[in-house]
């Protein structure tokens, strides 16, 4: 038994309160006072639930820290379970991409990592968090097998592939995707371009995965909803998470709609989606995704400091309550 006491701590109804926590065999035992077992003194710290990441970017850079430095998939994972700890994410669900890109966002990158998941013993739960890219169709069958097999936690879909080929026209915009792909941009716009060819091809795939998806019983979620249109096609797939919708109205839609809302964590680039800039107006949850780690925690304090009593939980209760983390959603008896 470990008693942690005279911190402060984030309780589902009370708000932040001075009290102990007593844990036993890795659950809470009780909230209250108590003498018993072996103290924690936590005195001016606060004691909050552990964050749910639902869509981490960040362990890329332990991957490929700079076009052409690559480390292996177990190495990366070990510095970036670290750096999760260290920041109060004891959830993650890693973004991982799978691409028709070669390199950092490839098929045997995607598959490296998974494996390192699976081989080792990991003191955060890492899950994975599947970006499908939409016309990566040669890849579909290891999508299928993954999803089957359990080893997909969460579904995205994506769908980069048209942008991707405008920003190649364009040297500057095209030269990180070449460089991170590790092929010239002569041979990249090329592959961009037999891929785009297929483009009649991508609804039946996107109808194939999203059947995988249900019968898991996965959540799913669609990205960059730019449109109601589109959002209203990706609900009937079965994603109801609308990560990072593009527009204001697409937003609201969604969440009329009865619609998860995932966000950046608040003001790290307000100019990309134009919601975040008017984050703060909407009841949804926002602290879902981050390419630093650090900046989740962040802007949950910072949302406790403008006396938010619950705020610092949102990164963790209701993306939790979306992505079947709920015995981590809030500190109480039995969780």
């Amino acid at each position: 038994m470990l008693r942690i006491k005279g911190g402060t701590v984030l309780l589902p109804s009370d708000g932040l309160q001075r009290t102990d926590l007593v844990l036993r065999d890795g659950m809470i035992d009780r909230v209250g006072a108590a003498d018993a077992g072996m103290a924690l003194n936590v005195s001016g710290l606060l004691v909050l639930p552990g964050i749910v990441d639902l869509h981490g970017d960040a362990f890329e850079r332990q991957l490929q820290p700079r076009p052409g430095v690559s480390f292996p998939a177990d190495l990366a994972l070990r510095d970036t379970e670290s750096q999760l700890l260290a920041n109060g994410i004891t959830t993650a669900f890693h973004g991982v991409t799978l691409s028709w890109e070669p390199g950092l966002r490839s098929l045997p990158a995607w598959q490296a990592l998974l494996d390192a998941l699976q081989a080792n013993r990991w003191t955060c739960d890492m899950r994975v968090h599947l970006r499908w890219e939409a016309f990566n169709l040669d890849a579909e069958e290891t999508a299928l097998a993954d999803i089957a097999a359990g080893r997909v936690h969460l579904l995205a879909f994506n769908d980069h592939t048209l942008s991707i080929v405008r920003k190649l026209k364009h040297p500057v915009d095209g030269a990180k995707y070449s460089a991170r792909a590790g092929i010239t941009m002569d041979a990249f716009r090329a592959l961009a371009d037999r891929v785009a060819a297929r483009a009649d091809d991508v609804p039946a795939a996107q109808q194939r995965v999203a059947a995988a998806a249900r019968r898991a019983g996965l959540p799913m979620a669609s990205h960059d909803d730019n449109s109601i249109s589109s959002r209203n096609h990706f609900r009937t797939l079965g994603a109801r998470i609308c990560e990072f919708p593009i527009t204001e109205d697409v937003a609201h839609a969604a969440a009329a709609a009865g619609d998860f809302v995932a966000m950046h964590a608040r003001h790290q680039r307000p100019h990309f989606h134009a919601v975040a800039v008017a984050g703060a107006d909407f009841d949804f949850s926002r602290l879902v995704r981050e390419y630093f780690h650090q900046r989740i925690a962040d802007g949950a304090h910072r949302d406790h400091r403008r006396n938010r009593h619950a705020a610092p939980a949102a990164a963790t209760a209701n993306t939790a309550c979306r992505v079947a983390c709920r015995s981590r959603r809030r500190l109480s008896s039995g969780r």
